[in-house]
């Protein structure tokens, strides 16, 4: 994005204070400057070493670079993995063709990239973007859901609102429900509310849901068959959060200890067929601010990186 001096970044919104007196304002100004100064420093040694090849992706400062690693797992990554049912599991097609590379962006099925702001909200994120995808899939219209419709109103299936939340879940409060408004009719602003709900809006509704095996070429088969598909990766790094440009890939990514929900909306590979240059292409919802205009390529068939694979599903309408 820019490699500016804390002078000229601002951050998007105000940093949280509790203590109102000046003093204090002060002392968190001093404290968030040395934060972004040491972020900044990072970004410039990696940059650096990625000039001398030692890496495959590019990072830059960001809205996150005033705050701490810890502080922005707190208010960014909300996926509670831990809680994921049994569900049915999709076996992909292996007798059709698999086309070497797919998006689903050039073929109408995503919509622009979205900003979940400082809430713990990836997992509805995640959710309406499959569904907007199989929607558009049945009708021909490519509509934008409500998420603040999953954030408010899926606490019986065993979200947390604002606080985090299941991916699957999410699919199964629309099944429960009889459908979901639209984002127009329900609009995000990034915070828990009463649940606001209404019929009339519904625009998309949803008859079943299904989890991939956590295999990165079952991921492959399924995604080139049925459209865009919600997946759940590590997004704790500093890597990741000041990601800019490049297939992301970080040794320290884990394959288990997913935190994050996305969309997978394509996948493919640059130059030639060799391992590390094949990737996924990721829809984020930090706004398109962030990485690639809101994307992020992720390295694809490297031991499921980041653990792209490891709960993926989608919604069947």
């Amino acid at each position: 994005m820019h490699s500016s001096p804390w002078g000229e970044w601002e951050a998007p919104g105000p940093t949280p204070v509790t203590a109102p007196a000046q003093l204090h304002l002060s002392q968190d100004e001093v404290w968030r400057r040395a934060v972004w100064e040491r972020n900044m420093k990072m970004i410039e040694q990696h940059n650096r070493e990625h000039s001398q090849g030692k890496h495959t992706f590019t990072m830059a400062m960001n809205a996150f670079g005033d705050m701490t690693n810890e502080e922005f797992r707190q208010v960014m990554n909300g996926l509670k993995i831990q809680k994921r049912k049994k569900w049915k599991v999709f076996q992909a097609p292996f007798f059709v063709e698999i086309p070497s590379s797919v998006d689903w962006r050039e073929k109408g099925y995503v919509t622009p990239v979205k900003d979940q702001g400082y809430c713990l909200c990836c997992w509805a994120f995640s959710a309406t973007g499959a569904l907007e995808g199989q929607m558009f899939r049945k009708t021909g219209k490519l509509v934008s859901l409500s998420e603040q419709n999953l954030v408010d109103c899926s606490q019986t299936e065993g979200n947390e609102g604002y606080s985090g939340g299941l991916i699957d879940d999410a699919f199964q409060y629309v099944k429960d429900n009889g459908g979901l408004d639209s984002e127009e009719s329900y609009p995000y602003h990034a915070q828990g509310d009463s649940c606001k709900y209404r019929p009339e809006n519904s625009v998309a509704n949803v008859t079943d849901y299904w989890d991939i095996p956590s295999k990165e070429n079952e991921l492959m088969i399924t995604l080139a068959a049925v459209g865009p598909i919600s997946a759940a990766i590590d997004a704790s790094l500093d890597t990741f959060r000041f990601y800019k440009e490049g297939i992301y890939y970080d040794p320290s990514c884990s394959s288990e200890d997913v935190d994050h929900g996305v969309l997978v909306v394509g996948y493919g590979a640059d130059g030639t067929e060799t391992e590390n240059k094949k990737y996924w292409i990721i829809k984020n919802s930090w706004g398109t601010d962030w990485g690639m205009d809101g994307y992020i390529k992720m390295a694809k068939d490297r031991d499921n990186h980041c653990g792209i694979a490891s709960l993926a599903s989608f919604p069947t309408v």
